[in-house]
């Protein structure tokens, strides 16, 4: 047997211009509701979909966030190691050319001299290598953090 209430023709009956839009079941219809509860009905309704409309773009603009993060954080982890290769290879070529200088000395107070400065050097590199690496690291966050932080604040300032 099928229900009247689930047919396209008796939704077509149940409704007329300026009647509610609130479908009401075979059974139901014996008892009279007043026009009151017809209305709450339909006021919580509409108050739903319209919640469930906030929340759905709340959750599109937070998601969209995190999308845009996860890009951010994908190119600056990129652009972190790339950077990490190139101080690497800095590194290895000083290394190198210490070794090359350092068999030529002709003297141990020269491999001393030649070891003195490749110290200095280097420490003064790595130095600046660091500096170089966690200034990026704090941009690549900060970077990251900012999609987030908009989409979280644009579905609060919506669902207020």
């Amino acid at each position: 047997m099928v229900d009247e209430a689930a047919s396209p023709s008796s939704r077509a009956k149940s409704k007329s211009i300026g009647e509610s839009p609130v479908i009401i079941p075979k059974f139901l219809r014996q008892f009279a509701f007043p026009s009151e509860f017809r209305d709450l009905a339909e006021k919580s309704t509409l108050q739903a979909k319209e919640n469930y409309d906030k929340l759905k773009n709340a959750t599109e603009d937070v998601t969209g966030g995190f999308k845009n993060a996860y890009e951010t954080a994908t190119k600056g982890t990129r652009d972190y190691g790339v950077r990490l290769i190139e101080a690497g290879r800095t590194n290895l070529n000083a290394a190198f050319d210490y070794a090359t200088e350092l068999l030529s000395a002709k003297s141990p107070s020269e491999a001393i001299e030649l070891s003195t400065a490749q110290l200095r050097k280097q420490f003064e590199t790595l130095s600046e290598q660091s500096k170089e690496l966690a200034t990026l690291a704090q941009k690549i966050a900060t970077e990251t953090a900012e999609p987030i932080r908009e989409g979280v604040n644009k579905a609060f300032r919506q669902a207020a």
